[in-house]
C-alpha cells in the first residue's frame, strides 16, 4: 500500500518568505512522484521567485490573483474542490494569521477557506516571530482545526538570527506530504524495527562487520510511521539520517542491539528485524591498536547471541518478522530460519544480485509465511518492498483478532 500520488492533485501555495526558493525544489519532487501540481502564489511571493519558474515546472498557469484571466473568479473554488492535498510552503506568519482567523483578501487566503482536503502547513519566519504569542496562538488554532504542521528546523536564518524558523528541506516536506496522504492502518500499533550492521571491535580502529547500509530497515520504519505506527528504530552504524517522527536508538555491537531490542520487546506489537547482526565477536578486544608483527595472526572468535531466535522464544502476542540475506538455496535456508526462530514471516533475498544486495536502492525478496506458503516479489524500490511487507503484516495481524 505504498502511497501513490501519481493520480493525486496537490496544490502548492507559496507565500512571501525568503524560503520561497525551496518551494521550486518541492514542486520538482512532487512532479517526480507523478503528482498533478497546481501553484498559487501571494503577490509578495512573486518578489522572491517569479511565477514563470513555477509555471515551467508545473506545466500549468500559476494563480496569483483573483482577477486574472476569464475564469479567475472561480478558479480558486475549482482548485479547492479538486485538490487531494494542499501544502503551504513557506507559510508566513501573515498567511497563517489570515487562515486562522478566516480572512480572505487575496487568491491564496480565499482559496484556503474553500479547501476540504488535508492541509499541510510549513511555517517559516524569523525566530522571534515564530515564538511570539500571537503566532503560536494562531498556529495552535489551525492544529486544533486538523491542519498537519511541519515544524520548522532550528539554525541560522537569513535575517541573521539563530533558532527555530527555517523551512525544512524539500525531501522532508515531501515525506510529510506522503505521510499525510497514507491511510493509517497501523494506528495504535507499536512497531519495533532493527536495521543496519553491527560492529565487533578487534581493537579501537578495527572491527568485524558487513556491508549492510540499513536502507531496507529504514524504509520499513518510515513506511510504518507513515501508516500511523508508533515506531522505534534500533540502528547499527549507518550513513542514513534519522527518519522523521521516529525514535532512533543508535548502537554499535550485537550485544548493544540485543539489550535495546529486548528492552523494547514487551511494549511492541510488531517486530521487524532487518539488521545484519554479526554472528561472532572477538574473544578478546585490545585496548590499544594492535601493531603489525608476525606474518600470521589467529583471531579467536566467540558466538554472539542469536537475537532473532531469542525474540521468537520470548514472543507472546507479538507479530515477528525476520530477514534472510542468502547467497544460495534461498528457499531452503529461509524456510529453516522461519521454523527454527518461530517467525510469522521471513523475507529472503539473494544478496549477490546487483539489484538486491547490500547498499542497493532496490530489492527482490520472497516472503515465506508461517503456513508454508511463499510469495515472490518482483524487483522494486525498497520503499515499495516495505509497504508490501507491511500490507501482509496488517492482513495477518487483523486476521488474528
Amino acid at each position: 500500500m505504498k502511497t501513490d500520488i501519481s493520480n493525486k492533485t496537490v496544490v502548492l501555495c507559496v507565500s512571501g518568505g525568503i524560503a520561497a526558493y525551496k518551494s521550486v525544489e518541492l514542486l520538482r519532487l512532487l512532479k517526480k512522484q507523478g503528482a498533478d501540481v497546481r501553484v498559487i502564489m501571494t503577490q509578495n511571493a512573486t518578489d522572491f521567485v517569479g511565477p514563470l519558474t513555477f509555471q515551467a515546472l508545473s506545466g500549468q498557469t500559476v494563480c496569483t490573483s483573483l482577477f486574472e484571466g476569464n475564469d479567475a473568479s472561480i478558479k480558486h473554488i475549482e482548485w479547492a474542490q479538486e485538490a487531494d492535498a494542499v501544502v503551504i510552503a513557506p507559510a508566513t506568519a501573515n498567511v497563517i494569521g489570515k487562515y486562522a482567523n478566516g480572512i480572505a483578501d487575496d487568491a491564496l487566503s480565499t482559496f484556503m477557506l474553500a479547501v476540504t482536503s488535508p492541509i499541510i502547513l510549513c511555517p517559516s519566519m524569523n525566530t522571534n516571530m515564530y515564538q511570539s504569542k500571537p503566532f503560536r496562538r494562531n498556529l495552535e488554532t489551525l492544529r486544533t482545526d486538523g491542519c498537519f504542521i511541519v515544524e520548522p528546523e532550528a539554525g541560522e536564518l537569513a535575517c541573521g538570527t539563530s533558532g527555530p524558523g527555517r523551512l525544512p528541506d524539500p525531501p522532508d516536506i515531501l515525506d510529510r506530504i506522503l505521510c499525510c496522504l497514507t491511510p493509517k492502518d497501523l494506528k495504535g500499533r507499536q512497531v519495533l524495527v532493527s536495521a543496519g550492521p553491527t560492529r565487533e571491535h578487534i581493537d579501537p580502529v578495527r572491527f568485524i562487520s558487513n556491508p549492510s547500509s540499513g536502507k531496507m530497515g529504514y524504509a520499513i520504519a518510515r513506511a510504518a510511521e507513515h501508516r500511523g505506527g508508533e515506531v522505534v528504530l534500533v540502528s547499527g552504524p549507518t550513513m542514513l539520517p534519522d527518519p522523521l517522527n521516529i525514535e532512533v536508538i543508535r548502537i554499535t555491537s550485537a550485544e548493544e542491539m540485543a539489550i535495546a531490542v529486548f528492552e523494547r520487546m514487551p511494549t511492541s506489537d510488531i517486530i521487524i528485524k532487518t539488521a545484519a547482526v554479526s554472528d561472532y565477536r572477538p574473544k578478546e578486544q585490545a585496548t590499544q591498536k594492535i601493531k603489525k608483527g608476525e606474518d600470521e595472526k589467529v583471531l579467536g572468535l566467540q558466538k554472539n547471541q542469536d537475537i532473532l531466535k531469542e525474540l521468537g522464544r520470548r514472543k507472546k502476542n507479538q507479530f515477528l518478522v525476520g530477514f534472510a540475506a542468502e547467497t544460495e538455496a534461498l528457499e531452503k535456508h529461509a524456510g529453516q530460519k522461519l521454523v527454527a526462530k518461530n517467525l510469522d514471516i521471513i523475507a529472503g533475498n539473494i544478496v549477490t544480485r546487483p539489484d538486491s544486495g547490500f547498499g542497493t536502492d532496490t530489492n527482490q525478496v520472497t516472503l515465506f509465511y508461517r503456513d508454508g506458503t511463499k510469495e515472490p516479489l518482483s524487483v522494486m524500490e525498497k520503499d515499495a518492498v516495505a509497504h508490501v511487507l507491511l500490507d501482509r503484516v496488517v492482513e495477518r495481524v487483523c486476521a488474528d483478532k
